[in-house]
Formats: C-alpha cells, sequence, structure tokens
C-alpha cells in the first residue's frame, strides 16, 4: 500500500488551501501567520519597559527600572508582559478570537505570547488562564484565556491547570468602567477551588489573558491566587491598553 509523507500531504493541501493572513487574508508563506504589512502593523512592546507593569519607556533608563505608576500603585502581581499594544492590527486578532467565533487564532496569539513572555515562562512551575463566569462561558461557547494558556504552556513544557481558579462571581463587563469602579467590580470575584489548592500552594503561577487593560482583572485574580497559597504571580496577555503621559 503507497504510504504518503506528511510533507507532500501538508504540499498537497496548500496547493489546494493557500496559507493567508490570519488579518487581512494576503497570502503568505505559512499557515496562522501574518502578512508583511500586517506585520508591521503591531506595535510590539520591546525594552526598554517598566519591570512591573510591562509598560513601555521612551527612553533607555537602565535595566530593572520600574515605572512611576508601579511604584504609586504595586500591583498584586509581579511582573506582567505583553507582546503588543491594544490597537490597529492587534485589536482585530482580539475581537476576533474572543467575539468572531475565530478559536483557531489561539494558536497565532499563542505563539507570540511564548516568545515574549519566555522569561516569566521560564520562571513558571504552573499555567493558568483567567477564567470565566460559566454563564459567560455558555453564552461564549470558549473561553479565550484558556486556548491562549494551552498554547503557552506547550506539550507537557509547563503545567497547565485552567481549573486551578475560578470565577465564582458573574461581574459586571469591564469595559466604561474607571480603574476604581473596575476593581470593585471584581471583588470577590476569583476562588481557588479547594481542591486545587494542593496544586497552587508553594507554586509559581503564570497568570494567561488576552489582554491588560488597568489591571484590575489581573490583580483580584493574583490576589486569590496568592491567598491560597502561591509564591508569586506573573501576568502574560497578548495585548495590553497603553496610555501616553
Amino acid at each position: 500500500m503507497l504510504q504518503v509523507g506528511a510533507a507532500t500531504v501538508r504540499a498537497a493541501i496548500g496547493i489546494l488551501y493557500p496559507p493567508s493572513c490570519v488579518v487581512c487574508r494576503a497570502a503568505t508563506g505559512e499557515a496562522q501567520a501574518l502578512c508583511a504589512q500586517c506585520w508591521c502593523g503591531i506595535g510590539f512592546i520591546e525594552r526598554p519597559y517598566c519591570e512591573r507593569l510591562g509598560t513601555p519607556f521612551e527612553i533607555d533608563l537602565g535595566p530593572g527600572m520600574v515605572s512611576p505608576a508601579a511604584i504609586a500603585e504595586p500591583p498584586v502581581f509581579a511582573r506582567a508582559r505583553a507582546v503588543c499594544r491594544f490597537e490597529g492590527a492587534a485589536r482585530d486578532l482580539v475581537h476576533r478570537l474572543k467575539y468572531g467565533d475565530r478559536a483557531e487564532l489561539a494558536l497565532t496569539l499563542g505563539r507570540m505570547m511564548r516568545q515574549s513572555g519566555h522569561e516569566l515562562l521560564a520562571d513558571a512551575d504552573l499555567v493558568v488562564p483567567v477564567p470565566l463566569h460559566r454563564t459567560r462561558l455558555w453564552s461564549r461557547r470558549f473561553n479565550q484565556a484558556a486556548l491562549l494558556a494551552r498554547v503557552v504552556a506547550g506539550l507537557g513544557e509547563r503545567t497547565l491547570a485552567t481549573t486551578a481558579l475560578a470565577r465564582v462571581r458573574r461581574t459586571r463587563q469591564q469595559v466604561g468602567l474607571t480603574r476604581a469602579q473596575r476593581g470593585d467590580n471584581l471583588q470577590g470575584a476569583f476562588r481557588v477551588p479547594p481542591q486545587a489548592r494542593p496544586l497552587v500552594q508553594g507554586r509559581r503561577i503564570l497568570l494567561i489573558d488576552d489582554v491588560l487593560t488597568t489591571g484590575a482583572t489581573a490583580n483580584a485574580a493574583a490576589r486569590a491566587l496568592l491567598r491560597a497559597g502561591a509564591t508569586a504571580v506573573d501576568v502574560l496577555t497578548f495585548a495590553r491598553v497603553v496610555t501616553e503621559r
């Protein structure tokens, strides 16, 4: 019986269904990738940036620098990193994943997150997605943070714990709320289930979400994990809102 190699199958599929950009559908060299134009339209966040919040600095002030915002209001989490600014093509990608039923985009975004957050991933004992409340999960059909966390954790490279954190209270949508209102909205929203506490205790957690806005969600989730015995919580997202000052 004739055996067809995997490379031959991929080549045949490429002819029938040429790979295209996940944003604009222009031709690309490989599947689940961005074309050159869309790639250039993403505002990648690279050093120099605040070592606590991951917000970019306009000038390099030296290693280990922390922003005034992190000093004035220290976050509950230890460090936050994001691939890019939440704007342009990056915003389109997040919205398509989150609201456009494009779950396959998690592979593209998750791979980029692995690269940008490699330092956090190297220190992590456990990868945990920010959970959705069960009613929101039912209406949305999947948790985009869990899909991203699965890619970030890799194939057994890091332990993935999708049930280590639960959203026990349904909250209002965060869109349109002030920083203070977001914090109040998330009070008591997260909890580590009793059966998950042994998994969390003594571990450094890498918390995964799609977007970091004010940090209210990340702070609330990190607080619950720390109360359950985690030694530290880092945060990795695909995009983050950057307020110019």
